[in-house]
């Protein structure tokens, strides 16, 4: 039965459980134990309905102050433990890419995948294991499927966002793996659920600077289900960002527009002690469907193009996106 030295001590043996917690594994079925529906405090908290009414205001208040305890002491050590596994890794994987290698740079010496691609293949294999389906499409693109297509109309301001690199034959170099989207679409013959990644190299007429170039690389992404929400979106940015990182990184959610998506956001993430754009994403606007002979009414989607130069230099630490188009031996078998 319900007491208030059983409500002490239950609470001064978990907090002296999760001070002692050295994994956050561990943490997250103590969470389960204690705060669970089956958890030892919902348990007591359960009781409160077999005592009397003046006895259940204060059970219940010492329950509830038992539990708040609790939580902040798991969320605290959550932190911790959190920050001392990143500190950890970080310490593990730091390289300083400034330092040349000692072996001398012969012809000889064996090659490498460049570090874009090694990311490009991890994430890949994490989508893969997401039920996602690798596709690929022309980089030489047609103004339908990179304008058109994406509701982006000849009169519509936002191609003024994106200078573009023509050929002679009127068509253009892609300016986002987004044109791959109505491609699967047709691709599919009206047959959700889809769900499928585009990686590959783009081209924009922009001034290279740190930060910014006219080629580099992006993933596609995008799923096509049934009731499809902003927490779908949001479940499967974090979980990829986890498995690339190792740990869960600081993000957050801005507004953004996209003509393609309805709401749409931009995704960044904290590097080198600021917010560095990473992703624009948003679920899929249904004239992107139609497009694509899909029936919005019946189907509903979400959509992302992750920069994979950036995401590249957020993971190794690289201060100017120049490094990674400039071919320099140097430079490359660091990753190697």
């Amino acid at each position: 039965m319900i007491s208030a030295e059983s409500v002490d001590k239950l609470k001064s043996d978990a907090l002296r459980l999760i001070e002692s917690a050295g994994d956050e594994n561990f943490l997250v079925d103590l969470r389960v134990k204690l705060l669970g529906k089956k958890g030892e405090l919902t348990q007591l908290m359960k009781q409160l309905g077999q005592v009397d009414a003046e006895q259940r205001k204060e059970f219940g208040g010492l329950l509830n102050k038992a539990k708040q305890e609790v939580e902040q002491s798991l969320s605290s050590k959550q932190k911790i433990l959190s920050d001392q596994a990143r500190r950890a890794k970080l310490e593990k994987e730091w390289i300083d890419v400034t330092l040349p290698k000692k072996q001398p740079l012969v012809s000889d010496a064996p090659g490498s995948l460049h570090p874009i691609f090694q990311v490009q293949q991890e994430l890949e294999d994490i989508f893969r294991g997401l039920g996602f389906t690798v596709v690929d499409g022309p980089e030489v693109e047609k103004e339908y499927y990179n304008f058109e297509a994406l509701n982006i109309p000849a009169t519509h301001p936002a191609r003024d966002m994106q200078d573009t690199i023509w050929t002679t034959a009127g068509d253009l170099l892609r300016t986002h793996t987004s044109s791959i989207q109505v491609r699967a679409l047709e691709n599919v013959k009206n047959t959700p659920p889809l769900r499928i990644v585009a990686p590959g190299k783009v081209f924009r007429y922009e001034r290279v600077d740190a930060s910014h170039g006219h080629t580099f690389y992006q993933m596609e992404g995008m799923m096509i289900d049934r009731e499809v929400t902003v927490g779908h979106l949001i479940y499967f940015m974090r979980t990829l960002l986890r498995q690339i990182f190792g740990f869960d990184p600081k993000i957050r959610l801005r507004p953004g527009y996209f003509p393609f998506v309805e709401p749409g956001f931009e995704l960044d993430i904290w590097f080198n002690e600021k917010w560095m754009e990473l992703l624009p994403c948003g679920l899929i606007h249904p004239k992107v469907l139609e497009y694509g002979g899909i029936d919005p009414d019946k189907w509903q989607g979400f959509a992302f193009g992750l920069g994979l130069s950036r995401l590249v230099m957020s993971r190794y630490k690289i201060n100017d996106i120049r490094h990674l188009q400039s071919s320099d031996l140097r430079f490359l078998r660091q990753f190697s």
